[in-house]
C-alpha cells in the first residue's frame, strides 16, 4: 500500500497525540502555578519579609486611624444660641419665682383648706415618749 498524502500512519498519530498531551499537561501546570495566589504570597512573604511587616503596620494604622476617629460637630452660635439661652435663663427664674412663691402661700392656702373642710390638721406628732 502507498502511503498517501496528509495521511500518518497510527504509530505517528499516538505519538503525536501522546506530545500534545504532555505539552498540555505542562502548560496546565504553569497555568495553576500562576493561578495560586496564596502560594505566591507565601513565597514572596519569605523572600522579602520586611516589606510585608511595613505593609501590614501601615494598614493596621490606617483601618484604626478610621475606626477611632471624632467626628466633628459644628455648632452654629448665631442668633438661635442666644435665643436659647435667654429662654433658659427665663425658665429658670420663672421657676424660682414660683418656688417662693408657693413657700409664701402655703401658709394661708393650708388655712382655707382647713376652713373648708371643717377640720384643722395637728400642727405636730407627739410619741409614745413626749418628743
Amino acid at each position: 500500500m502507498a502511503k498517501k498524502s496528509g495521511h500518518k500512519s497510527k504509530a505517528e498519530l499516538k505519538t503525536e497525540i501522546a506530545r500534545s498531551r504532555d505539552d498540555l499537561a505542562t502548560r496546565l501546570n504553569r497555568v495553576r502555578d500562576e493561578m495560586d495566589f496564596p502560594k505566591k504570597i507565601r513565597r514572596s512573604v519569605k523572600r522579602e519579609p520586611v516589606p510585608w511587616i511595613v505593609g501590614a503596620i501601615a494598614v493596621g494604622l490606617i483601618i484604626t486611624a478610621m475606626v477611632t476617629r471624632k467626628k466633628k460637630v459644628v455648632v452654629d452660635v448665631g442668633r438661635k444660641g442666644t435665643k436659647t439661652k435667654s429662654a433658659l435663663l427665663e425658665t429658670g427664674f420663672l421657676l424660682g419665682a414660683l418656688r417662693i412663691a408657693a413657700t409664701l402661700l402655703k401658709p394661708m392656702v393650708m388655712n382655707a383648706v382647713a376652713k373648708k373642710f371643717g377640720t384643722s390638721a395637728p400642727r405636730s406628732r407627739i410619741g409614745p415618749k413626749g418628743f
